[in-house]
């Protein structure tokens, strides 16, 4: 087996008599498009805060690129390689679009404190972010108020964020997260086109999404590891459609 980007062994964590995470050993390759799933409080959240450093873990490991980032600060990780989106928009409503990948840009570089001066001198810092901004199909809303887009477009300009501080794995916490189904096909269309060589783990509620873009897909359930599989072996699979879905069929979703 190649050697994992991003891996957990043996994570756990309560809070009191609640376990969001229940001996979670899991391994994410480089160029994955793996798909986590559960029902609500499963612990999909949880997790990703763990390996992100949001929580810290009462026993096991965290490794990214073979090394133990377990105790690592969260904004350490980010520098690190390990970046994520967030549920709910965490982005700056008053700045341009170009503005908001602007900043992840100059934060990634370090030179984020130094913006007072003029912006002309850091013009290959402007140049990525336009770049960036008109990869993700946003060129024509570059100078305009994030706070005056669609959600859905809003939803790509936190992805185009993360991809700006050059991730080696990207955590996407439901990306598709009360973003109408007019627009759903502009974040798969997006999470189609990222790097071959990006990891993505991808939380989703959004099944049509997940079973268009995973390659695998794990399922978490009461903070556990329930199975996992290519999204043809979770379709089929009893347990998950009974757990999971009720009795559905999951080819039809």
């Amino acid at each position: 087996m190649n050697a994992a980007v991003l891996e957990t062994v043996g994570l756990g964590k309560a809070f009191g008599a609640l376990r969001v995470a229940d001996d979670i050993s899991f391994r994410l390759q480089s160029g994955a498009r793996h798909a986590l799933i559960g029902p609500n409080g499963a612990g999909k959240t949880s997790f990703v805060n763990l390996v992100t450093g949001r929580l810290l873990p009462e026993s096991g490991s965290v490794r990214l690129k073979g090394n133990d980032i377990t105790r690592m600060a969260p904004d350490r990780r980010v520098r690190e390689g390990l970046c994520r989106t967030f549920q709910i928009s965490s982005l700056f409503s008053g700045l341009s679009v170009a503005e908001n990948v602007f900043l992840s840009i100059a934060e990634r570089e370090r030179v984020a404190w130094q913006m007072v001066r003029p912006a002309g001198r850091y013009r290959a810092v402007i140049e990525e972010a336009y770049a960036i901004v008109a990869g993700l199909g946003l060129g024509k809303v570059a100078a305009q108020a994030v706070g005056v887009l669609s959600y859905g477009q809003q939803r790509l300009v936190e992805i185009a964020v993360a991809l700006a501080l050059k991730p080696t794995v990207l955590l996407l916490d439901e990306p598709a997260a009360g973003v109408p189904s007019t627009e759903s096909a502009m974040i798969l269309d997006v999470l189609e086109a990222m790097p071959q060589d990006l990891a993505i783990l991808l939380i989703e509620h959004d099944m049509d999404i997940v079973f268009r873009f995973a390659r695998r897909i794990t399922v978490l359930e009461r903070g556990r590891i329930m199975v996992e599989g290519t999204p043809d072996e979770i379709a089929a699979n009893e347990d998950v459609r009974r757990v999971y879905f009720g009795e559905g069929d999951l080819a039809d979703v």
